[in-house]
């Protein structure tokens, strides 16, 4: 009980927004996961590149931010890897990107 009263009082505990902003952002970092079977067509390459920047930037806050946020950090880390996966199925679907084997082929 005294280990509970310790976590719920902290200063990362339920009671702060170091707490409940975290698991909000685990929503961005579901929907992407959800996005992974949509056709790379359906992906807008500014929304994924805005959300790369944002994450970006919120993983050094996570870092900085006293007492360190390591459930933001963790958050917005693999929301970071779901959009740089989205981006490049993106950047392959618009014809940015492409295998040094196709290009090996074509010749």
């Amino acid at each position: 009980m005294a280990a509970f009263r310790a976590f719920l009082n902290s200063p990362v505990g339920p009671k702060t927004t170091h707490f409940w902003g975290p698991v909000a952002n685990w929503g961005f970092v579901a929907a992407g996961l959800a996005d992974m079977k949509k056709p790379p067509e359906m992906i807008s390459g500014n929304m994924t590149a805005a959300m790369c920047v944002y994450s970006a930037l919120f993983m050094r806050f996570a870092w900085m931010v006293q007492p360190r946020n390591y459930l933001l950090l963790v958050c917005h880390v693999s929301n970071e890897t779901v959009q740089l996966y989205q981006l490049s199925r993106w950047a392959k679907g618009q014809g940015l990107l492409s295998d040094k084997k196709e290009k090996a082929a074509s010749q």
